[in-house]
């Protein structure tokens, strides 16, 4: 799950992580009203769930309070289109008023989970305001880590080793032993999956704050954090997506022609690769879990079907604890109270295969039956006219 810049500091705030005055404004008179409290100049920066916001005209200075909301007027309800967002853009519903920091060095800091080594790791680079990827590819000797070993936690001289990495010096390795600490502690304990904050700023006084701030969670802990769980903005997530969730079903919505329902993240994955290799596109990514009944089928139907891209589908089951003959029927309902309308390649194996092939013979809809994987992807791109 993705938050908003402003809910991910106050997150970190709570953890000793220091972050710019400012407040969230839903209105241009809301903005002037927070700009006045603040004082002296400002930055106001759209809210929305991507990155590039500053090259898309979503980040601005404002030298007074009227500035803030003229800026505010400007921003608020705009489609603000950036690399992240696509071509569609997202509409800027609320935005962020701080205060204007003295700048003297701009650095990078980051939490992710390092799946190679399956511990958090805590990353750092002198290239602040950039891009991570970009420095990753131009400049790998620039990103510092330190893997932690979550038994033990986060260590000072963790934290001192990428400080002296930064070439931070006197006070400022101590209140940056201080900082990264504190990002550990947020990281670690609202289960994050992505802690970022870019740039990671020292003023001119001597200050560390986080200038931007970006936290991921990982879902399957969001049981434990109902505050978080309150945060989400479905405005930002894509429709389907949102409805999906709500029947507990795996979507994500891609921009290919080939909708496909399976069962199992890596038969997923295996099944979209499938389509590639063939020559097609694949429209999402469905996985209705090994226990899903003929009402989840007939969901996820539903959804794969909402996307107008979708030219052809194709169901790839393996029945192990989801019998063959239960999709079966699951498929059959779904064509018949939807009115499918595309050609649909159904391949299936496992547990009643032969009742679950023999229903989809005998239910007079057009499905095609495919023996293999490579067969079905090769008949659905074929049929989505790819």
């Amino acid at each position: 799950m993705k938050i908003h810049e402003y809910q991910a500091k106050q997150i970190l705030s709570r953890f000793g992580v220091t972050v710019p005055r400012g407040d969230v404004a839903y209105t241009p008179e809301e903005a002037r009203g927070v700009a006045e409290k603040l004082g002296g100049t400002v930055v106001v920066k759209a809210q929305i769930h991507a990155g590039g916001r500053g090259k898309a005209g979503g980040v601005k200075v404002a030298k007074d309070a009227k500035e803030a909301e003229r800026l505010a007027h400007e921003m608020l309800g705009k489609t603000l289109i950036t690399p992240q967002t696509g071509a569609e853009g997202r509409v800027v519903r609320r935005i962020l008023v701080e205060e204007g920091l003295d700048i003297a060095r701009e650095l990078y800091l980051g939490m992710v989970i390092d799946r190679a080594t399956a511990r958090p790791v805590m990353m750092a680079s002198s290239e602040g305001g950039v891009e991570i990827e970009v420095v990753a590819a131009e400049h790998p000797e620039k990103i510092l880590k330190e893997h932690i070993d979550p038994s033990v936690g986060f260590q000072s001289f963790e934290a001192r080793n990428l400080a002296f990495g930064l070439r931070l010096d006197g006070a400022l390795v101590g209140e940056a032993t201080r900082f990264l600490s504190a990002l550990y502690r947020a990281f670690e304990a609202s289960d994050a999956s992505l802690a970022e904050i870019n740039p990671l700023v020292i003023t001119r006084d001597g200050r560390i704050l986080a200038l931007d701030a970006k936290m991921n969670f990982d879902d399957n802990a969001l049981y434990r954090h109902k505050d978080i769980r309150e945060l989400r903005d479905l405005d930002e997530e894509d429709p389907l997506e949102v409805k999906a969730s709500s029947y507990n079903l795996n979507y994500i919505r891609l921009e290919g022609s080939v909708g496909c329902m399976v069962n199992g993240a890596g038969l997923a994955m295996a099944t979209m690769d499938l389509i590639q290799y063939a020559g097609g596109s694949p429209a999402n990514f469905l996985d209705v879990g090994g226990g899903a009944n003929e009402e989840q089928v007939r969901r996820g139907f539903e959804i794969i079907l909402s996307d107008p891209h979708v030219r052809a589908v194709l169901v790839n089951i393996f029945g192990g604890i989801m019998r063959c003959d239960i999709v079966a029927n699951g498929v059959v309902a779904a064509a018949r109270t939807l009115g499918v309308k595309v050609p649909v390649v159904v391949r299936l194996e496992g547990t009643n295969v032969e009742l679950g092939q023999q229903i989809l013979r005998e239910s007079g809809l057009n499905f095609a039956v495919a023996s293999d994987m490579k067969e079905a992807a090769e008949k659905i791109v074929a049929r989505a006219g790819n």
